[in-house]
């Protein structure tokens, strides 16, 4: 397998949704609007990160990340995901080269830190850890994930975009 991993370009835009689309298809927890999600967060101009894994010229595989508010009104913190993966490409790899890559990106750009909403065995490996000063409404505190790449941590509610909510 040769995954190349590169920022997207306006010809991925319709693989990306479809690639969404199709990771997300049979995931239980869905509510399978991250096709939407990550349209919506490029309309709005927030879409800080979106990188893609390609082999032999297909997308496989996408990252999207954005910025996210703290009820402190701490600013550099951003958001995690969606992270799709076709199917087929899962267990391979991908969606790991895809999210060191975003981390990567994050730190070189000066970002303060990054959240994520997701199954805490899979994201702990990437350095994230649940940290009870960040608070994200909603679902089970073990599922929400930060890791800070300064001195130390924001405390309040998180909030994604809107386009997480439906409201763009």
């Amino acid at each position: 397998m040769s995954i190349t991993i590169r920022k997207e370009n306006a010809s991925d835009i319709s693989a990306i949704y479809k690639v969404t689309e199709e990771a997300f298809k049979d995931v239980e927890c869905s509510d399978k609007t991250e096709p939407l999600i990550v349209s919506a967060l490029r309309k709005a101009g927030v879409l800080t990160i979106s990188l893609v894994a390609e082999e032999y010229g297909s997308v496989v595989g996408h990252v999207a990340v954005s910025p996210v508010s703290i009820s402190d009104g701490t600013e550099g913190w951003y958001g995690l995901g969606p992270i799709s993966v076709l199917p087929k490409f899962q267990g391979r790899g991908v969606g790991t080269a895809l999210i060191k890559a975003a981390l990567s990106t994050l730190k070189e750009m000066g970002a303060l830190g990054c959240v994520v909403l997701g199954e805490p065995d899979y994201y702990r490996r990437f350095g994230y850890e649940v940290n009870s000063k960040l608070i994200f409404s909603g679902v089970p505190a073990e599922y929400f994930m930060s890791q800070s790449f300064s001195s130390g941590f924001p405390k309040g509610e998180v909030v994604y975009h809107a386009s997480f909510y439906g409201q763009v």
